[in-house]
């Protein structure tokens, strides 16, 4: 009689790298996926902004958003200064008070 074992794997290592390949692909199609859209997003035109934005006398910016159409300009007095996104233009001034 012959008593060489089967070379078969058991049907739970089969299971297993199947899994195991199955996940490969699926990240592999993740990471294009992102990297596609990275690239994608990155080529995207810059939105359009003021040439000039002239800030309070002795302002100094700690942080800017942009909105549809304003820019938000939050300066170290304690102060956000809202202008026009096209022109540049000053359009309101809100002072932050400090909490009680």
């Amino acid at each position: 009689m012959d008593d060489t074992p089967d070379p078969a794997p058991p049907p739970e290592l089969r299971y297993l790298k199947t899994l195991v390949t199955v996940l490969t692909a699926v990240m592999i199609v993740g990471v294009i996926t992102v990297a596609t859209l990275l690239v994608i997003r990155l080529r995207a035109p810059a939105p359009p902004l003021p040439e000039e934005i002239t800030l309070p006398d002795g302002a100094r910016a700690l942080a800017v958003t942009l909105g549809d159409d304003w820019v938000a300009v939050v300066t170290d007095g304690d102060e956000i200064v809202i202008f026009d996104r096209l022109t540049g233009a000053l359009r309101q001034r809100v002072r932050i008070d400090q909490a009680p």
